[in-house]
């Protein structure tokens, strides 16, 4: 696995120093478009960490943006590194390009913090639940159906891996997401059952924002999830800063500014004082058990 979480973070540490040196230089990003006979669109996308990066073109950058040689021997290092592929990669379409970067982000994250308002996330989902999801005209055929849902349950694994450590995972579900019947009662059980399960993780907390608590940050903010990376090189390098990742229908916003994580670092702290406590949430949980399996 810790190769698997490959390229991911390389490609956004570099893309984060590319930018960085270019601003310093004072150069713009149509002039080194010009200046290194590229598009204006290939800079942006290796300063967002989009794709695998050439060494070459690392070298060509530096030279133009005047970075030391060993700056610039660091980069190439990084270049090499982004060449390495996840597992996910095996899924081929089944991940959207546009999810293909969560997943990676998600696989070196070492806290995730997320909440939910209409569907259990797919890193908690069963089989059945997951697979309950794509209704009749869906977009995937059965086959495809099935590669997506394996991806998910794959995904799962990082919760419990021995090396590197698993991420923690904070989760803040509405209460409508337990409520909200997928399939039959019979799955809707399993799934909340395995909700409990999960929660009996170390690494995990599962808390419910209930509806009595009536309107709050997160209904605005709708489901997303802020991811914080360790630091590397055994504490000596600074971590990737932290990203919100929200997703829609046919893509996905990535978050990395300052003003937009503090907003979403607030709108966490309002949802957290309104949610119940684990052991409440717990008990809310084996109470829609229980009113599932009565009614």
């Amino acid at each position: 696995m810790p190769e698997d979480i490959g390229s991911t973070v390389p490609r956004r540490q570099l893309g984060r120093l590319l930018r960085q040196y270019r601003n310093e230089a004072g150069v713009t990003l149509d002039a080194a478009a010009e200046a290194l006979e590229y598009s204006r669109q290939k800079i942006w996308r290796l300063e967002c960490g989009m794709g695998s990066v050439r060494i070459l073109d690392v070298k060509a950058m530096c030279e133009l943006y005047g970075v030391s040689p060993e700056m610039t021997d660091a980069m190439r290092g990084l270049a090499a590194e982004t060449k390495s592929k996840g597992w996910w990669h095996a899924y081929g379409d089944a991940v959207p390009s546009w999810f293909e970067l969560y997943v990676g982000l998600e696989s070196a994250a070492a806290h995730l913090r997320r909440y939910d308002e209409s569907l259990v996330p797919g890193i908690l989902q069963t089989r059945d639940y997951a697979l309950g999801l794509y209704r009749p005209g869906s977009r995937l055929n059965a086959e495809e159906r099935e590669r997506a849902v394996d991806l998910r349950l794959q995904r799962q694994a990082l919760l419990k891996r021995r090396l590197p450590q698993p991420p923690r995972l904070d989760a803040v579900l509405s209460e409508a997401v337990l409520r909200r019947m997928v399939v039959s009662r019979e799955v809707m059980g399993g799934q909340l059952n395995h909700l409990l399960d999960v929660s009996e993780l170390p690494n995990v907390s599962v808390r419910v924002a209930p509806l009595a608590a009536g309107p709050h940050p997160g209904a605005v903010a709708g489901s997303f999830v802020i991811l914080d990376f360790p630091a590397t090189n055994n504490g000596r390098t600074l971590p990737e800063p932290s990203v919100v990742y929200s997703e829609s229908l046919t893509g996905a916003l990535y978050l990395d500014k300052p003003d937009e994580l503090r907003a979403y670092e607030d709108t966490w702290k309002g949802l957290v004082d309104l949610t119940l406590g684990e052991a409440e949430s717990k008990d809310m949980i084996k109470r829609l058990i229980g009113e599932m399996r009565h009614d």
